[in-house]
């Protein structure tokens, strides 16, 4: 798996989007992640615009359904020629595969999918006390995870902090794509499990997801190559 920085385009209008990509260079084209802010409001159409501008895209709507439902969905999103697409690892198994087989073009083609285990916002106390899950944050990823290898996905969503763990149970090729990244100099804000890029690049991630770092910043092109400079190394 190339390692990359993928930027979180976390604003609510195609315009706001599109502007904040117009300020990247001809040549450079950053790997982007369209989540459900930016797709809920903008729809199919934004995903349309920024593909054929020759961006990578992470479509990160996160579903989870009854296996049928997810399915269908999946089928869906297939056709918009993403790179990587998601869903939730609690969903459980059968959601999982049955997202697997919709994804999958009648070619046999389709984009990565990867489950999310535990949000990066999570931790250990709303874990216990509110999901009522009464095992360590590391056990939880891991065991999402382990479901997630076996359904046949190609990766999860994780915090920095247990990418390499995710690679010792899962396998190397085993994507590790993980948020809560931040500089050291950054605002934490909603995130509770962070760590920085260089640290990240060290610790078994494969794609980290970089946004308010980038998209708030002063200069966005300049904060973007120091997150690729620091998390490659």
């Amino acid at each position: 798996m190339i390692k990359d920085v993928i930027v979180a385009l976390d604003f609510p209008t195609r315009e706001e989007t599109l502007s904040f990509l117009d300020q990247f260079p001809a040549g450079s084209k950053p790997f982007v992640k369209i989540g459900m802010e930016l797709f809920y409001a903008e729809g199919p159409q934004i995903v349309r615009d920024i593909k054929a501008r020759g961006h990578k895209i992470f479509l990160d709507l996160k579903l989870h359904d009854i296996p049928n439902t997810v399915k269908r969905a999946m089928a869906v999103l297939s056709r918009l020629d993403v790179d990587m697409v998601n869903l939730h690892a609690a969903g459980a198994g059968e959601m999982m595969r049955a997202a697997l087989e919709g994804l999958t073009r009648s070619d046999g083609t389709r984009p990565l999918l990867i489950a999310v285990t535990q949000l990066t916002s999570t931790d250990a106390k709303a874990l216990k006390n509110e999901l009522l899950i009464d095992v360590p944050m590391a056990e939880t990823v891991l065991s999402y995870a382990k479901n997630a290898a076996d359904s046949g996905l190609d990766g999860v969503v994780c915090s920095p902090l247990e990418a390499a763990l995710v690679k010792e149970r899962c396998g190397a090729d085993f994507v590790t794509v993980t948020p809560g990244i931040r500089f050291a100099d950054s605002a934490a804000g909603d995130q509770k499990r962070m760590m920085t890029p260089e640290k990240a690049g060290k610790s078994g991630c494969d794609l980290i997801v970089v946004g308010r770092p980038i998209t708030q910043a002063e200069d966005p092109v300049a904060a973007y190559q120091r997150a690729v400079t620091d998390f490659l190394g």
